[in-house]
């Protein structure tokens, strides 16, 4: 009697589970709006350059008078996942600034600048909050017309979770 052994091939399954975690939504809110404060041009015209810290930094033509009136580097507050990173992205384009005072006369604010850096973005804390500043720089022609200059709409800052 001959053995024949017949090979068979079974089916076999292993199981996985599926998950998701929900993270909090990432927010940020504007707490304090950019503001140069007073300044005074000569002839010549220059810039003034407003840092996340707010200071300012004339140049050229441009004087910080005594009387120095409010200077507030932007000031925002994001809110998310406590340790979560997130990226930065400022304005690119030029922002007018338009006289309210006596209307036709612009400057232009670009340079936008932010603390935490867009380079490094920023981390939420363990509180689940970070504050976000931004300066500029504003430019000033020679013999700007005196007066209050206001942005028409508010320039925008973008958050995402990286």
């Amino acid at each position: 009697m001959m053995v024949s052994t017949i090979n068979t091939f079974a089916q076999v399954t292993a199981s996985a589970n599926a998950t998701a975690t929900i993270v909090a939504t990432l927010e940020i809110e504007k707490e304090v709006d950019m503001d140069f404060g007073n300044l005074s041009v000569n002839s010549v015209g220059g810039t003034c350059i407003l840092s996340t810290a707010s200071v300012r930094t004339p140049t050229v033509g441009v004087t910080l008078p005594s009387n120095v009136g409010t200077v507030t580097a932007a000031e925002f507050t994001v809110t998310g996942d406590p340790t979560y990173v997130y990226s930065i992205i400022l304005p690119l384009t030029d922002l007018t600034i338009s006289n309210t005072t006596t209307p036709g006369f612009t400057m232009i604010v670009n340079a936008f600048n932010s603390d935490p850096t867009v380079a490094a973005g920023g981390v939420i804390g363990s509180g689940g909050t970070q504050t976000l500043y931004v300066g500029a720089t504003v430019i000033v022609e020679g013999d700007q017309e005196p007066g209050v200059y206001v942005s028409g709409t508010p320039f925008d800052v973008t958050v995402n979770y990286n």
